[in-house]
């Protein structure tokens, strides 16, 4: 955090959203009619379903980033039929509920859940005794969009060597479209966006004893055309100085801090990343209006 707010652009990571409430308000967010990307992932997950089973195998080691509330997981588990699944989160409260939620309605399935950042190198102990079995890799709701591309190249690379040579990853990517339909969906009606951006203030408040004033910060996003992304920021409304700790952190009238990149890609754009980092891109399946896609990659 205080390197973060450091720097000239004050930049706070987008991971440290997901405490308790971060996780709950971005299940909220999902639900709302402006987000399309959960539904559109949903539907063509349902849609393509077998033929998704069909390419990552059946009986697999799955491993999901960011696992959240594991809506869409549950299909796949179900056609999929792994002999593993381990749900890697940040989140330690979204992680417990998703477990208890699978072990429910999977009671067949062992469940190793992993608390930690997935964008770092991860030790994944059910692989330890069973290197021979396939990995696949499963990372819906369009999170690599929060990493800049130089980011999801690296992060790719790093997945291409968890998988290992006969491993493969489902992904979701979010794609390009028009800016009207993008700006909606990070400034809903309800507010529902704006409350999880200032959630991270709250959380830092919380957690690190900082006086952070949320009325002071107003949430902000906008498409940025020549980067391809959406950006949120959060705005200081007035002159003012916040205390973490013995640090102090000015801000002037309209500066903000940089919480969020959600960058959006074109399927020729995602397949060349996805090449340089060692993945070929055999299945792309795309909904209707061609909003979103869910790429099933294996290792060149």
């Amino acid at each position: 955090m205080i390197a973060g707010l450091s720097q000239p652009q004050k930049t706070l990571s987008p991971k440290f959203f997901y405490d308790a409430e971060g996780s709950r308000l971005f299940e909220a967010i999902c639900r709302l009619p402006e987000y399309y990307p959960t539904r559109c992932e949903l539907a063509l997950t349902r849609r393509h379903l077998e033929d998704v089973a069909r390419f990552a195998g059946r009986g697999v080691a799955l491993v999901e980033y960011g696992s959240g509330a594991s809506t869409k997981t549950r299909l796949l588990i179900g056609a999929l039929r792994p002999r593993a699944y381990v749900p890697v989160d940040i989140s330690e409260a979204a992680l417990e509920g998703a477990q208890r939620r699978l072990a429910r309605e999977f009671p067949w399935l062992p469940v190793q859940g992993v608390a930690g950042d997935f964008m770092q190198p991860l030790e994944l102990p059910v692989f330890r005794a069973r290197n021979a079995r396939r990995r696949v890799v499963y990372f819906p709701g369009s999170t690599i969009g929060n990493l800049t591309p130089e980011e999801a190249h690296a992060f790719l690379r790093m997945t291409r060597a968890q998988v290992g040579a006969r491993g493969a990853m489902l992904v979701g990517v979010d794609l390009k479209k028009d800016a009207n339909v993008l700006h909606a969906a990070y400034n809903d009606a309800k507010g529902v966006t704006a409350a999880f951006n200032r959630n991270l203030l709250a959380r830092i408040n919380r957690e690190l004893g900082a006086d952070f004033d949320l009325r002071r910060f107003a949430h902000y996003a906008f498409y940025n055309l020549r980067r391809g992304r959406i950006e949120m920021h959060l705005v200081s409304l007035a002159r003012q100085t916040v205390a973490i700790g013995r640090h102090r952190f000015g801000f002037d009238v309209g500066e903000s801090i940089h919480t969020e990149n959600s960058c959006k890609y074109s399927v020729e754009e995602f397949r060349a990343l996805s090449l340089r980092a060692g993945f070929r891109a055999e299945r792309v399946w795309l909904d209707p209006r061609r909003y979103f896609a869910l790429f099933g990659l294996t290792a060149a």
